[in-house]
């Protein structure tokens, strides 16, 4: 549907996209994620057409974003980070308008503007201007806009920034519903906002994707060893001990959790082992309960923070290497040296008292 191939763009000496490539399938909900500057806005700017791309290409249903605009936006919705809305008219006028100019036919208007303000629960306020509305109201009139027409592909950058708890939550459960009928791309830096609403992850950083896939092929391929978590109730001495002799355990760690009066057991386990049976009759022979054991997993936290680091570090050793010396070859060295004496000895004839008419400007010197 998206085929995002070796983007680059630059500003001035600012390389904001270091030739990031990715695709979106249909049926997915897909967030793209990253810190602070990381390039995602940049990236959905020109997705979307708003924004000149230096290199690389966008392909939206086989047409070209810059060669072939009008036929590949047809099939995106767009939300920026800053909603396009006019704020002294109705939410019902902003969507007449914006049908419109989307090339809806006149007779069916009406009824499509109706259907996106039910959706996004607009109705009520239908008659309001929209620079009297709450912000997670606003928010709602630029989903609305974005999804009028039922473009295939939504696209939403920081949908929630801004709002509420309550607002926050209503819109990811929009959302969620869109992406029954659509493809959705969620631009967002908030963690929990992306874990809780997409099946798909893409993670951007420094300008470059540093992983694209489902969130539990993320964690499995970032987490090789396993982990448990036990609480255990027992001597932590003996748990301990019991703990040494069975195999498949590389490292351990124990702690007192007196408010449910056992011993938390942080277990690493060797890769591929599953030890659960073990844990379970060794504590049973000896009498100790176990009262949790749970797999502790890479969160979404780790992933990213994980990701992002080993790219910033990687763009920080390839900025600091040396740049490589070059030597000539002993003849070009003596004929450069040769040159060098003779532009000294004729610059030593120019005369200082020689009157150029030079006038310097600016904070210049003479």
């Amino acid at each position: 549907m998206i085929e995002v191939k070796n983007l680059v763009k630059r500003y001035g000496t600012n390389t904001a996209l270091k030739g990031i490539s990715f695709k979106v399938e249909r049926g997915h909900i897909y967030g793209f994620l990253g810190p602070n500057g990381a390039g995602k806005s940049t990236t959905m700017n020109i997705i979307t057409g708003c924004l000149a791309a230096t290199e690389g290409e966008v392909i939206i249903n086989g047409h070209d974003i810059f060669e072939e605009s009008v036929e590949a936006k047809r099939s995106i919705g767009y939300l920026p980070e800053q909603p396009p809305v006019y704020p002294d008219m109705t939410p019902a006028e902003y969507l007449t308008f914006v049908a419109e100019a989307k090339g809806i036919e006149q007779k069916d208007v009406y009824e499509k503007v109706n259907e996106v303000m039910e959706m996004t629960g607009l109705v009520p306020m239908q008659k309001r201007l929209i620079k009297n509305l709450s912000k997670g109201y606003r928010q709602r009139v630029g989903i609305a806009q974005a999804i009028l027409g039922d473009p295939e592909v939504i696209i939403l950058d920081e949908p929630t920034v801004g709002l509420d708890p309550k607002q926050i939550i209503e819109i990811r459960q929009l959302i969620t519903s869109l992406g029954q009928k659509h493809t959705v791309i969620l631009s967002s830096h908030i963690l929990s906002e992306i874990s809780a609403v997409c099946d798909y992850i893409i993670i951007i950083s420094r300008g470059r994707v540093v992983a694209s896939d489902t969130l539990a092929n993320i964690r499995a391929k970032l987490s090789e060893d396993k982990k448990l978590e036990l609480l255990v109730r027992g001597d932590e001495n003996k748990i301990r001990m019991t703990l040494n002799e069975i195999e498949g355990i590389e490292s351990y760690e124990t702690a007192l959790d007196e408010a449910e009066n056992a011993v938390r057991v942080i277990l690493q386990c060797v890769k591929h082992a599953d030890i659960r049976e073990a844990l379970f009759f060794a504590f049973s022979e000896m009498h100790y309960p176990v009262l949790s054991m749970t797999d502790v997993s890479a969160t979404l936290e780790d992933v990213f923070l994980n990701l992002t680091e080993e790219a910033s570090t990687a763009e920080e050793e390839e900025e600091e290497a040396p740049a490589p010396v070059y030597k000539l070859p002993e003849e070009e060295r003596e004929e450069d040296e040769v040159e060098e004496r003779t532009e000294d000895d004729a610059s030593e004839d120019v005369s200082d008292d020689d009157d150029d008419d030079y006038t310097p400007m600016f904070g210049g010197k003479e």
